[in-house]
């Protein structure tokens, strides 16, 4: 096919361009602000670092539970109005210490998010911490225990 692109998937033609082969180009949204993140904390470590793996989502760098962010319908007048929903099912080592990590009911939990870039506050908590369940405190695990796949360790070792 001199002249032309064809992209296929398996044995399957997908697209066909015969003069021109326009390059691909993806827009990115940051849709959410650095401050949002910033003030973000895992519920499972209560870390506060996470990582963008393009196409697969965002993750918490230290134990890899997974972290969606999704737009509010309700703002109540706030600049931001964000639903954090966080899952365990990546989540790395979380049957080997509790005092490392702490399981969330049925594997999720949903933060909702209020406020402006400096002013962030926590609405609310699905489902509502309680006896059962409290979400992990913004670095209320020690901070130099890592987990990996794998092995536990000291950070530094």
């Amino acid at each position: 096919m001199s002249g032309g692109c064809c992209f296929s998937a398996g044995h399957e033609v997908v697209a066909r361009y015969v003069r021109v082969c326009q390059p691909m180009s993806l827009e990115v949204l940051d849709r959410h602000s650095e401050a949002l993140f910033e003030f973000l904390w895992c519920p499972v470590c209560g870390q506060e670092v996470f990582t963008h793996i393009p196409f697969e989502g965002v993750f918490c760098k230290n134990c890899n539970t997974q972290v969606e962010l999704q737009e509010s319908r309700e703002t109540r007048g706030y600049e931001d109005a964000v639903i954090a929903c966080f899952d365990t099912t990546t989540t790395w080592n979380l049957h080997v210490d509790e005092k490392l990590r702490r399981d969330l009911p049925d594997g999720s939990a949903r933060v909702k998010i209020l406020g402006a870039p400096g002013a962030y506050k926590v609405d609310w908590w699905s489902p509502e911490p309680g006896e059962d369940w409290e979400p992990v405190e913004r670095g209320g695990f020690d901070s130099s225990m890592i987990a990996r796949p794998g092995m536990l360790y000291r950070a530094g070792e």
